[in-house]
């Protein structure tokens, strides 16, 4: 396999575009406005070979068209969600091969945020396999329900947690501060959630990013992961004020939390 590298790129006020990139090829996803993505091109002298979408929403799709018409890159996303552009609509068990980088991509449904959310994920050239998840899975924290369920969530919750441990999680958003913060009032005596604290506060003292996560410090710190675990449901069925007798149960107390808190 070619030897990648893997490119958090800030865009608008908190989103990542992420780039997946050789000495001459590069890969983007969700890229939510075009200037950053062809900044970075030029720079390191880089074809732009595709444009990999998890969703419709506005900030992960505003610079497709732009980046398109002056890259020709292809243009990949899920096959039921309205798109600027599309070329090779997606579904769960397609793969995505691209080959400039060295890298195929399975593609997983996890709807939920959006009815249509799709996910990239398998080895990345990188050493460690990754997930592009899109705005259903965040460090320490899951998208709101736009349009799907919670028991869709939880399910689309479930596909992701199954991923080997050292996963990189690459989300859309820099939520994990205000993620952590709503995560300690769940699981205030976690040890692990005050050591994440204390490492992802130093960087974003330094202005850098907090991402990727992976899937075993989210197992470890997630409420939304640890939907079976009994601080978690202890916590979850004290915010409600009534048993709650399902992980999807548990779920939905804890997104009506987060939704709520300060």
């Amino acid at each position: 396999m070619v030897n990648t590298e893997l490119i958090p790129i800030p865009a608008l006020s908190d989103n990542y575009i992420w780039m997946l990139c050789n000495n001459k090829h590069a890969i983007v996803v969700d890229p939510g406005e075009s200037e950053p993505v062809l900044a970075m091109l030029d720079q390191r002298n880089l074809v732009l070979d595709a444009i990999l979408l998890t969703h419709h929403h506005y900030d992960h799709v505003a610079g497709v068209l732009a980046l398109q018409q002056r890259t020709g890159a292809a243009v990949y996303g899920p096959a039921t969600e309205t798109l600027p552009a599309c070329d090779h609509p997606l579904k769960e068990g397609d793969t995505v091969q691209l080959p400039g980088i060295g890298v195929s991509l399975g593609v997983l449904d996890i709807p939920g945020h959006t009815a249509g959310h799709i996910a990239y994920y398998g080895e990345s050239g990188t050493g460690k396999p990754l997930v592009f998840c899109g705005d259903t899975l965040f460090a320490a924290g899951c998208g709101r329900l736009f349009e799907g369920t919670s028991t869709q969530m939880v399910d689309s919750l479930g596909k992701l947690s199954d991923l080997p441990l050292d996963t990189l999680v690459c989300c859309g958003h820099e939520y994990t501060l205000a993620n952590l913060r709503w995560a300690l009032q769940v699981e205030p005596d976690s040890p692990a959630l005050h050591q994440q604290w204390e490492a992802m506060s130093q960087l974003r003292a330094k202005n850098l990013p907090t991402l990727p996560s992976t899937i075993g410090a989210e197992l470890d710190t997630n409420p939304f992961f640890r939907t079976s675990q009994a601080a978690v449901v202890n916590a979850a069925t004290r915010y409600t004020g009534k048993p709650l007798e399902s992980a999807v149960a548990v779920f939905t107390s804890l997104r009506e939390w987060k939704n709520n808190f300060k």
